[in-house]
């Protein structure tokens, strides 16, 4: 017989139930690391399926080749259009000879096709892929859910062709995070951006600023999706409330952006220009290209914004007043079917064919009904502003004076080098004189003047009306100085033809 104290000495976490699984709230960031590993299950597929083609292609890494096919189709397509799917191609062959150079191109161009095909998924009937995961029920219970999804899909252009776009599953396969918030992402990204490039660490730079431009693209599909939906019809999007906040923080978001990423851009530079490493030079360089390609993607991003109410509006009109599709009011069974099912074939075949060359073609007869032209005549318009929301003032930001020589030291660099047209002289002089008045920077200044007198604008200054131009000239003569190398040019002044431009402008007057 068991006490009272044995059954009292029982931990409260044995003895109860079992304890009931957590909420969707608490399964959330579960289900959301799912959805992340179904995205990239085919890419992984690639691979496991790849013994499966005619010939020996274990060669070729498959889930590496289809993110670099998702990297450009995301990166070459814009607003309004996609991808061309054979430049994709075209620009994978290069990657994919690199991994097996001694293999024939036309095998490498195969090994293309069938990554882009499989990652459009060509063989199922919408084109997409389904996951099978699993969530709990607010009372606790296990429950299944589909997960659908695309990488690539194939867009209709104009003319009949077709492009590539990217998904967002897509975009979060390459920037390694799901269902993220744009804005806040973006922001993230771009403030590691700035971090890391004060630092000087411009590999990881580089990393940071390509996903802080994936995101941008995820952005403008956001807005792309909400437009395209407006065309096809005006009250399936939200236009009251929903789709103007968005607009309003995009636009923020745009301002925001220009403002960092016009910083992140002068940072940039300086570090190009002052640091003396080759590979941090070509790092610089190439964030440059990207920071660049950001700027002018939030340009084409804002241009889209400040269109979207009045393409609302034309579209609000367009739908409002446009013929609505009527339907027929001829009941088929009552007034065709049933009639001529009774009637012999000679006779039912006079009223069969007079019914189908009267309803079919390119014009089908409208059947007008009261219920209609009510409906049309008594829907009020709707009232509009007729000049638009206002157009929020411009924040311009004045651009940092960051030039290494001031206004004196040119001066002083352009009374050395105002030189009698007869009585030139040498470099080396000419530095050893600006040493002299206690400037370090201003030798610096002459140096860079008289390497650019070795070229001179004759032609600019001579249509400008100057009197006269610095040149420099090489004798072959090598500079001995502390500080620079090179050839001890010989500078001078050349006084040029006034009479003969005088003249000139005459004529063209």
């Amino acid at each position: 017989m068991t006490s009272p104290a044995s059954t009292d000495s029982v931990p409260p976490q044995l003895s109860a139930g079992p304890r009931p699984a957590p909420g969707p709230a608490a399964d959330e960031g579960l289900a959301r690391r799912l959805r992340a590993l179904a995205c990239t299950a085919p890419l992984h597929d690639l691979d496991a399926r790849k013994a499966n083609l005619a010939g020996e292609y274990s060669v070729y890494g498959m889930a590496e080749v289809a993110l670099a096919a998702i990297d450009l189709v995301t990166l070459n397509m814009d607003f309004d259009t996609g991808a061309d799917h054979e430049q994709i191609v075209a620009r994978l062959v290069p990657r994919i000879a690199a991994q097996a150079p001694h293999r024939p191109t036309a095998e490498h161009e195969r090994v293309a096709r069938w990554v882009l095909e499989n990652l459009i998924n060509v063989g199922s009937v919408d084109r997409g892929f389904r996951a099978v995961y699993g969530t709990f029920a607010p009372d606790g219970t296990y429950v299944r859910r589909d997960y659908d999804f695309k990488l690539i899909e194939e867009v209709p252009g104009p003319g009949g062709t077709v492009y590539l776009r990217t998904t967002d599953e897509a975009v979060n396969v390459l920037v390694g995070a799901l269902d993220t918030d744009v804005t806040s992402a973006q922001i993230a990204a771009e403030v590691k951006l700035e971090v890391l490039i004060n630092r000087g660490r411009l590999a990881d730079a580089q990393l940071a600023a390509e996903q802080a431009r994936y995101r941008t693209v995820q952005y403008s599909e956001t807005l792309r999706r909400a437009l395209e939906a407006t065309r096809r019809n005006v009250r399936a999007v939200d236009w009251l409330n929903s789709v103007p906040d968005m607009i309003a923080e995009a636009l923020d978001h745009v301002a925001d952006r220009y403002r960092h990423e016009n910083a992140i851009l002068t940072n940039i530079r300086k570090a190009r220009d002052e640091t003396e490493e080759p590979e941090h030079k070509r790092r610089a360089a190439e964030l440059v290209d990207i920071v660049k390609d950001c700027i002018r993607r939030h340009t084409q991003l804002q241009s889209r914004l400040l269109e979207a109410g009045p393409l609302f509006r034309a579209e609000q009109d367009r739908q409002a007043f446009a013929t609505p599709a009527t339907t027929s009011g001829i009941d088929l069974y009552g007034h065709l079917v049933a009639p001529v099912l009774p009637l012999p074939l000679e006779q039912a075949i006079h009223v069969t064919d007079a019914f189908f060359a009267h309803g079919t073609g390119l014009r089908t007869p409208v059947s007008v009904r009261v219920a209609d032209l009510v409906d049309i005549l008594l829907t009020p318009p709707v009232e509009r502003e007729h000049l638009g929301a206002e157009m929020p003032e411009p924040d311009l930001i004045a651009t940092p004076d960051d030039s290494r020589f001031s206004e004196e030291q040119l001066a002083a660099a352009t009374e050395l080098l105002d030189l009698p047209a007869d009585a030139p002289r040498r470099l080396s002089g000419l530095l050893a004189e600006a040493r002299r008045t206690g400037d370090p920077d201003l030798a610096y200044l002459v140096a860079l003047l008289a390497v650019h007198a070795a070229s001179p604008a004759v032609g600019t200054a001579y249509r400008q009306g100057e009197e006269k131009l610095l040149f420099a000239v090489d004798d072959g003569t090598e500079l001995d100085d502390p500080e620079f190398g090179g050839a001890d040019l010989i500078v001078g002044t050349a006084l040029l033809d006034a009479v003969g431009m005088a003249a000139d402008r005459t004529e063209a007057a």
